[in-house]
């Protein structure tokens, strides 16, 4: 579930920047979907049920009704009574009853997984962190063009994948290892540096995309 296409990462950052707390998850087609909980939700539901809220139709390991997420006040919970045919768990421990759920949590139902998200809340109306936003020092000549052919692939077409270090190489005439420094500095400017390797390309394409570091007339 978390090795995301660039075009899937852009989703939840551009859901991130909305500030509400949201649910991602994929459907029995792999598709990933997104669910915002704005002000007026309070209730959503989960389970095979198509009609459900976060409808695991694809899961025959999930029940038609299978559990419940409520806000309670400002918090949202997770709620599982019980009835469910397999359980429900979050971050792999069984969840009976209700419980609070926070950022990053990961609930299990069947053999699939929804994450819940609740983006930090800083002032003004956008709740973005930090590695989503431009640097606040410029990018030298040389960056910006490793950033351009990294991301030219994806620009193109949502469903490709960032250039490699050699399409990168040919495009800006540096060596292979020259541009993989390149990157590392980038990766580190943007608060990546810690993300699982293949990751940290996709997640790179999907901030400067959208936090227009890049436009389209550079392309």
């Amino acid at each position: 579930m978390f090795n995301r296409s660039p075009a899937e990462l852009k989703d939840v950052i551009a859901a991130e920047r909305i500030g509400h707390p949201f649910l991602v998850w994929r459907d029995g087609g792999g598709h990933q979907r997104i669910l915002a909980l704005g002000p007026a939700t309070w209730r959503v539901t989960i389970g095979r049920d198509p009609e459900a809220d976060v409808s695991l139709e694809g899961d025959a390991e999930v029940s038609r009704a299978h559990a419940l997420i409520e806000r309670v006040g400002q918090e949202w919970t997770f709620v599982d009574d019980g009835l469910s045919r397999n359980g429900s768990y979050i971050n792999q421990t069984r969840a009976l009853g209700r419980r609070r759920l926070v950022d990053h949590d990961r609930i299990s139902c069947g053999n699939s997984e929804i994450v819940f998200r609740e983006p930090v809340v800083k002032t003004g109306d956008s709740t973005v962190s930090s590695r989503d936003l431009a640097p606040v020092l410029p990018l030298s000549p040389m960056q910006r063009k490793v950033l351009l052919a990294l991301c030219r692939p994806v620009q193109a077409s949502d469903t490709a994948t960032p250039a490699t270090n050699r399409q990168i190489s040919e495009e800006v005439h540096l060596t292979v290892d020259a541009v993989k420094a390149h990157l590392r500095v980038l990766f580190e400017r943007y608060g990546l540096g810690d993300l699982p390797q293949n990751e940290k390309r996709a997640r790179l394409v999907a901030t400067v995309l959208l936090s227009g570091v890049l436009t389209a007339k550079e392309f």
